[in-house]
């Protein structure tokens, strides 16, 4: 007889969308890695007990905090700029304090070409209080892809944010923006991404799943952090959401003795499903079949939803390009002919010269009632491969409803960054026009949008290799059995049939 894989008990989820809902007393979004940056080493500045850093990479070499980048000489005589310099400072500083750092196996292989990020690791593993290691507690072909902060227990950070480099920038995407360099100088393009600061059980919650990660990696059973008065959260922020309800959503393949776990997936179905008045989504991909079949459901009914999606032009690197850009394609010429009342649009952000911003934030917002950030792109990988971490707030849940207003000026916010309005402005044009695709429409028709502004996205013809590789979703499966499947076996990218089958 086979006994299917369990799960240990702190990752037994409520239902098939969500893991936990948990209180929070604070929390905020943070829009950009410059903002970013500069509050979790203030957070970090405040930690009492631990540090629970858990993502995809990590840079030693990068520089925290406005003004102390690589150019300018850290303030020794108040903290290190540079990370893991900082890190060991901070150690040395409090000798009780705990640092746990957590990155993906396959990303180590990149520390033989950052120069001293080699001796940081030395440093780090000779140093009582740190402790370094590499997640490959996942199928072959599988990535580590949460990007958590946990400190004290009682402060947390999920979202998009990795810190690493070619992250950095701030909401304003400056074309050749001098602060915008690799750390060898070269200088790289606009980066948008996005990240949620979570004070209270909320933040509990993602310690005992970043504790959880971390002893599936390896590492030493952490147990919980002793309860406390002091608080990490940055005292200069002013929080959007106070005394706010957080809903907490997972994946993870199935592995040894994990069970597959698809609460991503299952809760972007569920998302798409309820939307009445519109969707409002920014992700670095759109390549995920259950999702479009979701949105294509969604478009075949009598009223639709509106649903506007930021995208970044194209993926980074050739072959995800080949895997993702493709998909995208495909995926949109599928929804197309479902879409009838042409209510699904795909929109790239650029900068004032012209420069495509890349779209690294993982967002959606649903009828300004759901707010949800998080590591899940839509792509297959993100619904059944990757290890991924998603937050939301509902503000249709008992005692939420106070978030609603924080979540419309969130929205209003970000198409305000990407069009180069204020949120005011924002809010009186889509009054006017009726909805986001058509104020975007009519900024480029009164004023070719000069500045900052959303383009639409233009389907190119693919070449037979990209159609295939689509098709067959050779570089972005949803399932990790699926890596090692002959072509003819595979479910491929339209062999469910949902998208294809027309409405009778």
């Amino acid at each position: 007889m086979t006994v299917p894989p369990t799960q240990p008990d702190d990752d037994t989820g409520l239902s098939r969308s969500v893991w936990r809902f948990a209180m929070a007393r604070r929390a905020h979004v943070v829009i950009d890695a410059a903002d970013y940056f500069d509050l979790i080493q203030d957070a970090m500045l405040e930690a009492r007990q631990r540090i629970l850093l858990v993502g995809w990479d990590f840079d030693t070499r990068i520089h925290l905090g406005e003004g102390r980048r690589w150019w300018n000489l850290p303030r020794r005589d108040v903290y290190p700029a540079r990370l893991g310099t900082f890190v060991v400072w901070l150690v040395k500083r409090r000798r009780d304090l705990q640092v746990r750092v957590l990155k993906w196996n396959f990303g180590a292989l990149k520390f033989l070409f950052r120069g001293s990020m080699i001796l940081d690791l030395i440093r780090c593993w000779i140093k009582p209080g740190i402790d370094f290691k590499f997640d490959a507690s996942h199928p072959i072909g599988c990535s580590h892809h949460q990007k958590l902060v946990v400190i004290d227990d009682k402060f947390a950070v999920c979202g998009g944010i990795d810190m690493t480099s070619d992250r950095w920038d701030t909401p304003d995407h400056i074309e050749y923006d001098p602060r915008r360099r690799r750390i060898w100088g070269a200088m790289y393009g606009p980066w948008h991404d996005l990240t949620m600061l979570i004070e209270g059980d909320a933040a509990a919650a993602l310690g005992a799943l970043g504790r959880a990660r971390w002893k599936r990696a390896g590492g030493d059973g952490m147990l919980p952090c002793a309860p406390q008065e002091e608080s990490p959260w940055p005292q200069k922020l002013h929080p959007q959401f106070e005394n706010v309800e957080i809903g907490i959503a997972r994946t993870s393949a199935r592995y040894n003795t994990w069970a597959e776990v698809n609460e991503v997936e299952n809760l972007f179905v569920e998302h798409i499903a309820r939307a009445r008045r519109f969707i409002y989504a920014e992700s670095q991909y759109f390549a995920s079949r259950s999702i479009a079949e979701a949105i294509a459901a969604r478009l075949a009914e009598p009223d639709p939803p509106e649903i506007v999606l930021i995208n970044p032009l194209t993926a980074e690197g050739w072959l995800e390009q080949t895997a993702m850009d493709g998909a995208r394609v495909r995926l949109c010429h599928a929804i197309a002919e479902r879409d009838y009342a042409h209510r699904f649009r795909i929109f790239t952000p650029y900068a004032s010269a012209g420069t495509p911003i890349y779209v690294h934030a993982k967002l959606m917002i649903v009828d300004d009632e759901v707010l949800r950030i998080g590591s899940a792109n839509m792509n297959n990988r993100s619904m059944g491969l990757d290890s991924e971490c998603d937050v939301f707030i509902d503000a249709t849940r008992k005692g939420n409803a106070h978030a609603r207003p924080a979540i419309t000026a969130l929205r209003h916010t970000l198409l305000g960054e990407h069009c180069g309005l204020g949120a005011a402005q924002v809010a009186d044009l889509l009054e006017r026009h009726g909805g986001m695709a058509a104020m975007i429409d009519a900024l480029r028709a009164s004023n070719g949008m000069p500045g900052k502004n959303l383009a639409p996205f233009a389907l190119r013809p693919l070449t037979d290799t990209e159609k295939a590789v689509a098709d067959n979703a050779l570089l972005d499966p949803e399932r990790p059995e699926e890596l090692f499947e002959p072509i003819g076996r595979r479910r491929g990218l339209f062999r469910r049939g949902g998208l294809l089958r027309r409405p009778r």
